[in-house]
């Protein structure tokens, strides 16, 4: 069996994206026969301008390659990110090429990875195996701001997520809080893999910090866009919690300058803002901290949405603080104790639920047990390599999509 695989992020990138599908390559090598294949169709790492890591554009690992494409630079902008998907797109295209897949594999956040999963499937008249990490016409209904470009975006946006959907032989949805929205263009087989905890979190050794000691630290990590809508709540919490608590903001992305310039507003001088790292060095800074937080902004698309670092923080013995709203708040609260869920953009919420929380340092062993990513992504796997080639020729039968991508 010859496997495709592509996803725009991959190792040594970091992102939930990259993590994610260094797992599922992980699981699929594991439960695949000698004579199988794997090609995986990448990008040179380009999450953040202000991380970069040594990765080669071409690689082979035994029956496994990997082709690393390198795109223009983006400062996380809705246009400059189109400009680096397509150079990827073309490069993709020409990659694959003369070659026979019998699945092909798109992981996708941004809906356009997935598209050119459906575009070389249905060219090669193969099964498309969709792994979906977002609704991404539903986010850019709520993110974009200019109403001229969201009134020409939304349609042609909706056109090509029902083309790459209906194309999927299997899809796959990380949030079970997807379902419902795709119920209404798609009956075929779904299944719902989330993202997972990696043994990389479960192997460190947390010491205690439940003292009484001031200032206590907590610690965000992660992208700094407007899904996350720091700007937001971080100075605003701050300010309020003054001295007595410091914020450590681990991260970079597109509304980083946003936040930064409302610290400076605010005159708020307990928030730090740091760098993005890599893993191993993250975990030192999640063992000075007394909570580790995350935040979405309170957008109707973000109630769907299952953020990948609910696993890493519940992952850790550290009480977590979530600003949530949707199937996001129903799972913390049925599935992560020891947490503070409060609303989104809540700044008075949040600070009253701190002051009057009672934290705990305490492993989360049922939440382990359930969410570790290689049991996840060995599901995952098998499910993609128990997928029949039958009746290829009908695969699709549907109307082309007509793009010039």
């Amino acid at each position: 069996m010859r496997l495709l695989l592509l996803t725009f992020y991959f190792e040594p990138d970091l992102c939930a994206g990259s993590f994610r599908n260094k797992a599922l390559l992980d699981a699929l090598k594991q439960n695949m026969h000698s004579n199988d294949t794997i090609d995986v169709v990448t990008t040179i790492p380009n999450r953040y301008r202000s991380y970069s890591a040594e990765a080669r554009p071409f690689e082979k690992q035994g029956n496994i390659t990997i082709h690393r494409i390198k795109t223009p630079p983006h400062k996380s902008g809705f246009l400059d990110q189109i400009f680096s998907f397509k150079t990827y797109y073309r490069q993709a295209i020409k990659l694959v090429n003369g070659k026979n897949y019998d699945i092909v594999i798109a992981s996708s956040s941004r809906l356009f990875t997935a598209f050119l999963g459906a575009r070389i499937a249905r060219k090669k008249n193969t099964m498309l195996y969709l792994d979906i990490r977002d609704i991404f016409t539903d986010t850019m209904n709520d993110v974009l701001n200019n109403k001229a470009l969201k009134l020409f975006t939304k349609p042609v946006l909706s056109k090509i997520e029902q083309y790459t959907i209906q194309s999927a032989s299997h899809l796959n949805l990380v949030s079970k809080g997807f379902e419902p929205y795709f119920q209404e263009f798609y009956d075929g087989k779904t299944s719902f893999y989330t993202n997972g905890i990696d043994e990389l979190f479960l192997d460190y050794n947390y010491p205690k910090r439940l003292s009484t000691a001031k200032p206590r630290v907590i610690t965000y990590a992660g992208n700094i866009g407007e899904g996350q809508g720091l700007e937001k709540i971080i100075p605003q919490a701050a300010s309020k919690l003054a001295n007595d608590y410091h914020f450590n903001i681990i991260g970079d992305g597109g509304s980083k300058n946003k936040l930064a310039a409302k610290l400076k507003e605010m005159n708020v001088n307990n928030v730090e803002l740091i760098r993005p790292m890599k893993r191993k060095d993250l975990l030192i800074i999640y063992s000075q901290s007394d909570y580790l937080f995350l935040h979405l902004n309170d957008y109707d698309a973000f109630k769907k949405v299952l953020p990948s670092k609910i696993f890493e923080y519940g992952a850790t013995p550290l009480p977590m603080i979530a600003g949530v709203g949707g199937y996001a708040q129903k799972f913390i609260n049925e599935n992560v104790n020891n947490a503070i869920v409060f609303s989104p953009n809540k700044a008075d919420e949040f600070v009253q639920k701190l002051l009057a929380f009672k934290p705990e340092f305490k492993v989360r062993h049922d939440f382990i047990k359930e969410y570790r990513r290689i049991g996840i992504m060995d599901n995952m796997a098998q499910s993609i390599l128990q997928l029949k080639i039958n009746g290829k020729e009908d695969l699709f039968q549907k109307e082309p999509f007509h793009a010039n991508l």
